[in-house]
């Protein structure tokens, strides 16, 4: 069942003849994953061109299955002996593999019936940018961040991908499409010795024309450093937490990494006897759009060969389905999700793409104002997260409010809480941008503990 126009003929005329050779080599099954790309970046520090690097190549990978066991090899080289070299070593190894139930394909019926990726738009048709344009537009990035007065040093980089992904099943699938990426970030530097800060910003598309101003990247990386000029250590207590839309989407992946059929398998999530009971607070969703136009991360079909589509994660607060894949929703007693990603080395794992969390109706500044005394997190290091219990620990760094309104920066902090009560008690802004892949707006939690001074 061929489910989609190939964007690279030639890759999936690769890729199956990777599949073949697997059946050939005595698979019962195979499936093959091809991955071939150009890559192009640009770094810039301290005025001088640091790294100019452009990389082009092909990655394979086999996987086979004899009976209940599996294995999985790799290569980058794609000549018709390492092909027949790999299958026989994918099936060697299949061979002294432990048995596994939950190994095999999926079954024609459910696989992705034919469908031309093109409606999902992932691949700017214009010319590719080569390394002038690139270092034209980097330049551009690190003049606007030195304009800003107090800015001692500028890190910035440019870069352009161009990725092909074609795979291929002994159940009769065939699948290949493409994506583009433009992207552009700037580091800033400021202040001296151990009072020196850094920030930075960064935008990603997939079409250039959906870019926005260099100029505009490079000066809110520097008015970001410059805002960090003087923190102190905030007070220690209990107070409400904003977390800054930057970074509140850590949030939905600690959920997301919770509601996974990999650590529900395993019975290792906090998440584990929540199905069907609330996780979020009444009237917001978590919702999933692989096909989104344009999405960083859309994809017609998973790395399984099923046809991907929208669904809701949490609906109105409770939690509706993990992510599966074929493996864990046959551990479960349960479908697949079509949500299996895959590399050319390891056999497919659930993962979800395309993420949104209900916006709120309030903006950041009402939040602010509704939070009175707390803390505005813009940036988090370090992490303690037990996923069995969900307790949650992280460094922070950000404002402190008084009265609804930012006070000072503050640094050298640590939040914590549990998942599970944290996040019954988000009270989500309306600031998600919607270009990326993972939409979540600033969230507030209120009761968060917080150690500082």
């Amino acid at each position: 069942m061929a489910a989609d126009t190939p964007a690279n003929p030639a890759l999936a005329d690769l890729a199956a003849a990777l599949m073949q050779a697997g059946l050939q080599a005595g698979a019962d099954q195979a499936d093959a994953l091809a991955v071939s790309g150009t890559a192009l970046s640009i770094d810039i520090r301290q005025g001088r061109l640091e790294q100019a690097e452009r990389a082009e190549g092909t990655d394979i990978g086999l996987r086979v299955m004899i009976g209940q066991r599996q294995a999985c090899v790799s290569a980058s080289d794609i000549s018709p002996a390492t092909l027949r070299a790999l299958a026989e070593r994918a099936v060697a190894m299949a061979r002294e593999a432990p048995e596994d139930p939950s190994t095999g394909l999926a079954d024609s019926a459910e696989l992705a019936s034919l469908r031309n990726a093109d409606f999902l738009d992932l691949e700017d048709r214009a010319e590719d940018p080569g390394a002038a344009a690139l270092e034209r537009s980097a330049r551009e990035l690190e003049a606007a961040a030195l304009s800003v007065q107090g800015i001692t040093q500028a890190e910035v980089s440019a870069s352009f991908s161009r990725r092909a992904i074609a795979l291929a099943q002994s159940n009769g699938f065939c699948g290949a499409y493409g994506r583009t990426s433009h992207s552009r970030a700037a580091v800033a530097f400021c202040g001296s010795g151990t009072a020196m800060e850094r920030d930075y910003a960064g935008e990603g598309r997939s079409h250039l024309s959906d870019m926005p101003d260099a100029a505009g990247i490079g000066r809110l990386a520097s008015e970001r450093a410059l805002a960090r000029l003087g923190g102190v250590k905030p007070p220690t207590g209990t107070f409400p937490v904003l977390y800054d839309e930057r970074i509140a989407s850590s949030l939905i992946g600690h959920l997301m990494g919770a509601i996974n059929g990999e650590s529900i398998a395993r019975g290792a999530s906090w998440a584990r006897d929540l199905m069907g009971k609330a996780v979020l607070p009444e009237g917001f969703s978590l919702h999933e759009d692989p096909l989104r136009r344009r999405g960083a991360a859309s994809r017609p079909f998973d790395a399984e060969g099923l046809a991907t589509r929208a669904k809701d994660f949490v609906s109105d607060g409770v939690l509706q389905s993990w992510v599966l894949d074929l493996a864990t929703a046959r551990r479960l007693g349960l479908k697949s999700t079509a949500n299996a990603m895959r590399g050319p080395s390891a056999p497919p794992s659930p993962g979800a793409t395309n993420l949104e969390l209900s916006p709120g109706q309030a903006s950041r500044q009402d939040l602010l104002a509704q939070m009175g005394t707390g803390l505005l997190v813009t940036s988090l290091i370090g992490s303690t997260i037990n996923p069995t219990t969900g307790d949650y620990s992280r460094g922070a760094s950000g404002w402190w409010v008084e009265n609804g309104q930012l006070s000072h920066p503050v640094h050298e902090c640590t939040i914590a809480g549990n998942l599970r009560d944290m996040l019954r008690r988000i009270v989500p802004a309306n600031d998600a941008r919607q270009h990326l892949s993972i939409r979540v707006p600033s969230i507030l939690i209120d009761g968060m503990t917080l150690a500082g001074a």
